[in-house]
C-alpha cells in the first residue's frame, strides 16, 4: 500500500465508524444490527475495490503510451 492511499483509508474508517454510530442510534435487535453492518462494509469495500482496480488500470494504460 502506497502513502497515497493512506488518507483514502483512514477517511473510509471514519465514514464507516459514522455510519455504524447512526444505525446503533437506531436501537436495533443485534441479528439486523449485524446485517445491516456487514452490507456497509461490504459497500465500502465494493467501492474501494473498484476505485482501487480504477486507478491500476489507469496506471497501466499510462505506461503503454
Amino acid at each position: 500500500m502506497s502513502s497515497d492511499l493512506l488518507l483514502p483509508l483512514v477517511t473510509s474508517a471514519a465514514w464507516l465508524v459514522l455510519v455504524g454510530s447512526a444505525l446503533a442510534s437506531h436501537r436495533l435487535g443485534w441479528g439486523q444490527m449485524l446485517k445491516m453492518a456487514l452490507v456497509w462494509v461490504a459497500i465500502f469495500l465494493g467501492l474501494y475495490v473498484i476505485v482501487e482496480w480504477f486507478m491500476v488500470v489507469q496506471g497501466t494504460t499510462s505506461n503503454l503510451i
